[in-house]
């Protein structure tokens, strides 16, 4: 069995079909539904720091967090909110 891979992003694992899946997803998402480029960057560099980062997905609440990052009205799941 393959080891976790501990502060990786969507975009550093392998190409699966359903990591492909999640990209396009992400990447149809409209403008105006999304953060900044600067902020979605800010976020995603805080989760990379974050221990809970496992295999593209946050320990704290299952969720993929290159997509939870790119939604205006998300917030970091941690009881210590990172961003």
């Amino acid at each position: 069995m393959q080891k976790p891979c501990l502060k990786c992003l969507l975009a550093e694992l392998a190409e699966t079909d359903y990591t492909r899946s999640l990209k396009e997803y992400i990447a149809a998402v409209p403008e105006d539904r999304r953060v900044d480029e600067e902020t979605y960057q800010a976020r995603l560099s805080c989760c990379r720091e974050c221990d809970d980062l496992q295999n593209g997905m946050c320990a704290q609440c299952g969720c993929y967090v290159e997509l939870r990052a790119l939604k205006p009205e998300q917030r970091c799941p941690a009881p210590v909110k990172r961003w």
